[in-house]
Order: C-alpha cells, then sequence, then structure tokens
C-alpha cells in the first residue's frame, strides 16, 4: 500500500529530539517495514497556523500542489500524524478528497474547551473539521480516546496503546559496567533523561534536583545520571553543582540508540513528568528494568504500573516525591522486583510490534480501493453529534 504520511506539528525532517518525533518516525519505519510505501505528502508546518493569515495563501497553494502529488504518485491512503487545536491538519482532507482516497489520523486530539477561547477557536473548528473527516482515528491516550467518542462513532475509532519497540531497549551490562566505573563516589544510581529546554522540562529538571539535595543534606546515599542538552544546560549544572557536589553527572545529548547503554548504568529512573502527555522515557527506562518515580499526572499513568514498576505521587507533593525516592534508594529488593516487573510489563503491553499490526490491519482495509468511494467521503460521518 502507498501511505501518504503528514505530520502538521513538525515534518519528519525536524531534528529536534522529542517524543512526537519519536511517535511519527517509529509509525513510519514500521509501515515501512511490513512492505508499505510511505510518502512524505508535505513538509507544511501548521502549528499556530490559523493566527497567521499571511500565510493561508501558501496553504492554499499546498493543498493543490500536495493534491496533484497524490494524483500523480497514485497513493492509496492518506495518514495524518497528531492533529490537534495547535497543529490542525489543513491539508488532510483537502487533499485525500481530490485524491479519492481514505483519510485517516493517527494521535487526534479533542478538547471542547478551547472552542470557548477567542485565540484557540478557529484551531478548534479546523481541528473538528478534520476529524469528522476521517475514515478513522487511532489515539494512544485513554483521555483523548473518552473525548474522541463525543463525535466520532465507536467503528472509526482505535485506541493504540503507547509503546516502544522493547528488542531497542535491552539491559546491557557491560555498558553498564564501563559507565558505573567513571562515577566516583556510591550508593544507587538515579537516571533522569530530557531536553533540557525552557518550560516544563527544565522545570522538571530543576524539581528533581532540588527534591534530591534535600536527601542528600539528610545523608542519603546516590548518584545522579543526567542525560540530554539543551540551552538551558548549564542553568542546571549549575543547580546540581550547588545541590549535589560530586553526585551529578550529566551525559549532554545521548542519541537514541545509545540510551538504553545509559540507562543500564542506573538503578532507578526518576523524572517528574509535569504534564506530560504520554513521557516515551518512561518506557524505555523500565524496559531496561529500572523502577520509575514520576508525578501521577498526564499521561504518565498510562505508562507506569502504579505501585507495580514504579511510584506515582501528588503533582509538587515535595514529601510524597522524596518518600518515594527513598523507598526505592533504601529496598534494592524492591528496587528489583519493581525493576523486572517493569521490563515485563513493556513486553506485554507496550510492544509497538503488536500494537501497530492491529493499527496496520485497519488500514489496510480502509486503503482496500474498491472501498474508498465508502471511506473517503467528507464531513460528519453518521452519529457523530456536533457537541
Amino acid at each position: 500500500m502507498k501511505i501518504a504520511f503528514y505530520a502538521p506539528m513538525k515534518p519528519l525532517s525536524d531534528p529536534t529530539p522529542s517524543g512526537d518525533a519519536t511517535i511519527a518516525k517509529g509509525l513510519v519505519e514500521f509501515l515501512r517495514s511490513r512492505g508499505h510505501e510511505v510518502m512524505e505528502a508535505s513538509a507544511l508546518r501548521a502549528r499556530w497556523i490559523f493566527k497567521k493569515p499571511w500565510l493561508w495563501p501558501g496553504v492554499l497553494w499546498e493543498r493543490r500542489e500536495t493534491g496533484m502529488r497524490l494524483e500523480d504518485a497514485r497513493a492509496d491512503l492518506w495518514l495524518t500524524y497528531h492533529a490537534y487545536y495547535k497543529a490542525p491538519d489543513v491539508l488532510g482532507p483537502w487533499c485525500a478528497r481530490r485524491a479519492n482516497i481514505p483519510y485517516a489520523i493517527f494521535q487526534g486530539i479533542y478538547s471542547t474547551k478551547r472552542a470557548k477561547k477567542l485565540g484557540t477557536r478557529l484551531g478548534f473548528l479546523l481541528n473538528r473539521q478534520s476529524l469528522r473527516a476521517a475514515a478513522h482515528v487511532f489515539t494512544n491516550r485513554l483521555l483523548d480516546l473518552e473525548n474522541l467518542r463525543r463525535i466520532i462513532p465507536e467503528d472509526r475509532l482505535s485506541h493504540v496503546p503507547p509503546g516502544i519497540f522493547p528488542g531497542q531497549f535491552v539491559f546491557d551490562p557491560a555498558a553498564r559496567k564501563a559507565l558505573r566505573a567513571e562515577l566516583a563516589g556510591d550508593g544507587p544510581v538515579i537516571a533522569t533523561a530530557a531536553m533540557f529546554r525552557p518550560g516544563v522540562k527544565v522545570e522538571g529538571l530543576r524539581y528533581l534536583i532540588l527534591r534530591l539535595g534535600e536527601l542528600a543534606r539528610e545523608g542519603r546515599r546516590f548518584r545522579l545520571l543526567a542525560a540530554g542538552d539543551g540551552v538551558c544546560r548549564e542553568e542546571i549544572m549549575e543547580l546540581a553543582r550547588r545541590e549535589l557536589p560530586g553526585r551529578a553527572y550529566f551525559l549532554g545529548r545521548v542519541p537514541r540508540e545509545e540510551l538504553a547503554g545509559a540507562l543500564s548504568a542506573a538503578d532507578l529512573f526518576a523524572f517528574p513528568g509535569i504534564r506530560e502527555s504520554l513521557g516515551m522515557v518512561y518506557l524505555e527506562a523500565q524496559s531496561v528494568g529500572l523502577p520509575v518515580v514520576a508525578f501521577d499526572n498526564g499521561g504518565v499513568p498510562e505508562v507506569v504500573g502504579r505501585d507495580e514498576t514504579g511510584f506515582l505521587t501528588p503533582p509538587f507533593d515535595d514529601a510524597a516525591f522524596r518518600a518515594a525516592l527513598c523507598r526505592l534508594l533504601d529496598d534494592r529488593d524492591l528496587r528489583r522486583a519493581m525493576g523486572e516487573r517493569a521490563e515485563a510489563r513493556v513486553r506485554q503491553r507496550h510492544d509497538l510490534g503488536v500494537n501497530y499490526a492491529a493499527a496496520e490491519a485497519v488500514l489496510t482495509a480502509l486503503g482496500d480501493r474498491p472501498l474508498r468511494e465508502l471511506f473517503a467521503r467528507q464531513g460528519p460521518p453518521a452519529g457523530a453529534k456536533n457537541r
């Protein structure tokens, strides 16, 4: 099957590391590994495009050009990744309709509260239009699934649990031995990983270091191993020098294919994950056998087994977060037991090789040429309500 793929938030070629980029590229790689031809339909970035009227003529031109390319390429299906109010799909419904092919969305998001604010209402309306035009919508968050049910019938909606390819994140004893030999001091190693960029990522790193600083002053033995880089690197390193002198080690940006080795050097993983949408890094850490400490918010509970593979604490409850860290620091057997369950849980519930295969079956049915007239229709699907 020939699939026209479009990511309105950021194109596949965007070099900035992020969870969204990882999911998009992983989905494309999976489809290609199954023998499908995946072409990037357009590199148009639609983030806040409804607030940039000077770009609208370019959108109309891109619709025309992309539609013509689709016809020439004889694509079987249009698949949009991550459509929501900030980055609505302003191409897919129109281009798919022109090419007379079914239109699907992977990771569609619907939030009616965006309709109530003048600054986001247009984005909400454009996003709702694309969601209702889709022959099928996939979501990897249970909260989004409930919201999407308000406008999309059950037979056009699927939940694909978030995941990784576990074979890419396997415990590496050699990497553990080599990296730990470079760390001074003693005590368990706490791993963390994030982009060092302004906003909730740096806020989360700052929160973690401050809580660890409090534990250090109580005499707790541990070391911190941090992977990541960004414009706030010096700020975070300076904070660590003050709060955790001689205890914090910064690896810089670690390529994803090398992250399993870095995580293997640790005994547990900690990162608050403030308003984290999904938190792929929690799955990656658990896949190599690390228990997790994080906030009980956003999509984190969907990827971390509460009190089974990690401890989830109320956001910004300092005492609870410290207590969760202490439980794992103090109990080696607990760390190992939770880590073993974490590794098994990822393979049982969050293996994308399995989860994407189910989504592929739906896409294959949609792309079946005799069914095009049925699935490529523009407009609200039968049974949808305008809510």
